[in-house]
């Protein structure tokens, strides 16, 4: 479906951002590892959270989706996830593919095939693979790191696990096959990444603890967690702030944003360059573990912006939403760089690619490297057409473009935005009609 976005005048306005899809991933997840059952409230209802609540009915939770916006599952335990029939369908949920067999590969005996769709089929699960089958497990991945894949479980051991990149879905799958291992897990961070599943342990009233870089769990029996309040999505949120960022004289108001300081990378870096962002943002925690995820108002304006770099230790706090920076950046005074971005090249797409070709086919001087971008501002973009390739964040990046542009852009591919952001036209199209 193509789309167009033409130039606006000034945005104003208030929303709501959606629903946080980490949070409502995770969330899910850890309800079917109980046997009793656990509320989901403020569930987001798009494409990949809803693989999720299909991958768990396939494992034999019971799942009622109500109105109102929650989501009630009951499991059948730590250890009693049922032997699906036939392929688990992750559909283009990367985080589901990832995070999922953390779970899995503690069902001894028992053995699972996930798939998804010509998306997820080119994403690498090794980084997965690896520490799973330190623990014991048995992973069988097509051409020895790609979807299809299937999971033997086993009786795992626990292990200490040294991540070689920060990711919070490795992170996060380890610990989960940590909670049925044989002891204490733990996983060494080379950097600081998205905390959610940690959070959520605590409150389940799982031994987890931080000291440094280091996260560590312990085995349990079952898990105690009765409701969880999914937040605002910090990175959903991020595309109006760069909206009302760029689009001149634009004055916006975003609720319920989730502020957990291991989400709001990007809103450090659009202040540094300028924007003008009012909230009450977490500050980092060290190492206690809260059990609640923060949320704020965020107050945006535009503003002249400034190039800024975006080092290595910055990326994985801002991972999602570095194509927002690269727009910025075309709107900005000066050069703006990112390194150590490596990871966006096995995103939904080749993300590197996809922001460089596409912002460049809208009139932006910016550069690939091997691990980030490069772009020179030149105050605007003059517009043209941006295909999404599939990814969300692009198409929704593409849509943003469109009103700070000259000429306006045409988003080949829009429907991908449901994947995270359902409403995201309908948001973007109330605050331009004020």
């Amino acid at each position: 479906m193509n789309t167009r976005f033409e130039p606006s005048g000034r945005l104003r306005g208030e929303i709501t951002a959606p629903p946080d899809k980490s949070v409502s991933h995770r969330a899910a997840l850890l309800a079917a590892m109980h046997d009793q059952p656990v509320r989901v409230t403020n569930y987001l209802r798009a494409a990949d959270t809803t693989s999720t609540l299909d991958a768990l009915r396939a494992l034999g939770a019971l799942v009622e989706v109500h109105e109102e916006g929650d989501v009630v599952v009951r499991g059948s335990g730590l250890r009693e996830a049922r032997e699906a029939d036939g392929s688990i369908d992750v559909g283009n949920a990367g985080t589901l593919m990832r995070l999922l067999p953390g779970w899995l590969a503690s069902q001894a005996g028992r053995t699972y095939t996930l798939d998804g769709d010509a998306s997820i089929r080119r994403r690498p699960v090794d980084r997965v693979v690896e520490p799973l089958e330190r623990m014991g497990a048995r992973i069988e991945a097509t051409d020895g790191r790609y979807p299809p894949f299937t999971v033997h479980g086993v009786r795992l051991r626990s292990i200490a696990y040294d991540l070689p990149v920060a990711s919070a879905q490795v992170k996060s799958c380890v610990l989960l096959a940590g909670l049925a291992a044989d002891g204490v897990t733990t996983v060494t961070e080379p950097a600081p990444s998205r905390d959610h599943t940690e959070r959520l342990l605590r409150a389940a009233a799982v031994s987890v603890h931080r000291d440094g870089r280091q996260v560590t769990v312990t085995n349990c029996d079952e898990l105690e967690l009765e409701s969880v309040r999914v937040p605002g999505d910090a990175s959903s949120a991020a595309f109006m702030v760069a909206a009302a960022a760029i689009v001149p004289r634009s004055k916006i108001v975003v609720r319920d944003v989730g502020v957990n300081w291991t989400r709001t990378g990007f809103l450090r870096i659009a202040a540094r360059m300028g924007a003008v962002v009012v909230g009450e943002l977490e500050e980092p925690v060290g190492d206690d573990i809260p059990t609640a995820e923060p949320v704020s108002e965020l107050d945006v304006r535009t503003a002249p912006l400034a190039g800024t770099v975006v080092e290595a230790d910055e990326v994985p706090l801002a991972i999602d939403e570095l194509p927002l920076v690269a727009l910025l950046g075309c709107f900005a005074e000066g050069e703006t760089v990112v390194r150590g971005a490596a990871e966006l090249r096995v995103k939904e797409s080749d993300r590197i690619a996809g922001v460089v070709e596409g912002l460049r086919g809208l009139g932006a001087s910016i550069e690939a490297t091997d691990d980030g971008f490069a772009v020179t501002g030149t105050g605007g973009l003059r517009g043209g057409t941006l295909d999404a390739r599939g990814d969300h964040r692009l198409a929704m990046a593409g849509a943003i473009a469109g009103l700070a542009s000259r000429e306006g852009v045409e988003v080949v591919g829009m429907e991908a935005a449901a994947v995270s952001y359902p409403r995201f036209t309908e948001d973007l199209s109330r605050l331009v009609a004020r």
